[in-house]
């Protein structure tokens, strides 16, 4: 699943997550006031948008498939596999980049590792 969004495909999911779930007709609406779009533009970008599993839309109804947390939480895990193989450590030390952590963030990353270590 791409989970990649344009600055206008960002833009408009922003929209659903605060005004949703919202009707197709609302939507159309609103996305000519706020992004100056034709009612053509708007279903193109929201069918692509639904068949990416982002967005929804039932019986003329738009709402969100997942939540703006579930969803940056996505596109944060795509980035550490991409860019790290995979490799959290790797990111993390990566993020790090030689600074020093304050002991408060290091009793919550220590917390948080074992909160989701195996075994």
């Amino acid at each position: 699943m791409e989970y990649k969004l344009g600055d206008a495909e960002a833009r408009f999911v922003d929209m659903v997550w605060e005004h949703g779930p919202v009707s197709s007709t609302e939507l159309v609406r609103l996305s000519e006031d706020v992004m100056k779009w034709k009612k053509s533009t708007t279903y193109t970008v929201l069918k692509r948008l639904c068949d990416k599993g982002i967005l929804k839309n039932e019986d003329a109804i738009v709402s969100a498939a997942m939540s703006r947390e579930e969803f940056s939480a996505l596109q944060s895990r795509r980035f550490v596999e991409d860019s790290f193989g995979g490799s959290l450590p790797r990111f993390l030390a990566s993020f790090i980049g030689g600074k020093r952590l304050s002991d408060q963030q290091a009793e919550e990353l220590v917390r948080l590792i074992n909160e989701h270590k195996e075994g």
